[in-house]
């Protein structure tokens, strides 16, 4: 990193992975979503062919797209990746990225996984890591991890408005607005916790 890029701000990107089962290889990233916090302008999308013929129907159906429209339409893994990548680092003149999401252990077990089989670097660094928004909130308020769930976060701030659609895009955004008011509340006051 040059001593310019050092005293650009950290910006934050979140986002939000579906996927078609519990861990990547054998099964597949099937869409992924990114937004950047406090930049409702700057989002990511793509939906991505499967790399396995595994798949669990029921963590399919979560994300409501269809398998073989994805393996018909969608492109290649390497190539959905490497877009991801390039947007990802197109932010620099801007800022620091570093990786948001909710939970980060799900998200970002497939991000990096994938950033690291089809580009062999991760634009969030060499060990993939971020900042969990749970956890955040934890440390924040000090409530304890049950009240930490997205809902009683945009609750306790009075997001109303945003819901958690299993849309990639969608819940990347929803995610980016509820931790720039996250960001917010710390000048502003942190409301009671419950």
């Amino acid at each position: 990193m040059t001593a310019e890029n050092e005293k650009l701000p950290e910006i934050f990107i979140a986002v939000d992975v579906e996927a078609d089962g519990p861990i990547p290889g054998p099964y597949s990233m099937i869409s992924l979503g990114m937004a950047v916090a406090g930049h409702p302008e700057l989002s990511f999308y793509t939906e991505l062919k499967p790399i396995s013929d595994e798949f669990d129907p029921a963590a399919l159906a979560v994300s409501g797209l269809d398998r073989q429209h994805l393996i018909d339409h969608a492109p290649e893994a390497s190539v959905a990746i490497r877009s991801a990548y390039d947007w990802v680092n197109s932010l620099r003149k801007i800022g620091r990225p570093v990786f948001l999401a909710a939970p980060a252990v799900w998200d970002g077990m497939f991000v990096h996984w994938y950033f690291m089989r089809y580009v062999g670097a991760s634009p969030f660094g060499s060990t993939g890591s971020g900042v969990d928004l749970r956890s955040y909130w934890m440390g924040l308020t000090g409530c304890e991890w049950v009240e930490s769930r997205k809902g009683k976060i945009k609750y306790a701030l009075n997001l109303e408005g945003l819901p958690h659609t299993h849309h990639a895009g969608e819940d990347a955004a929803e995610l980016a607005q509820v931790f720039a008011a996250v960001l917010k509340s710390r000048s502003t006051g942190l409301p009671e916790v419950e």
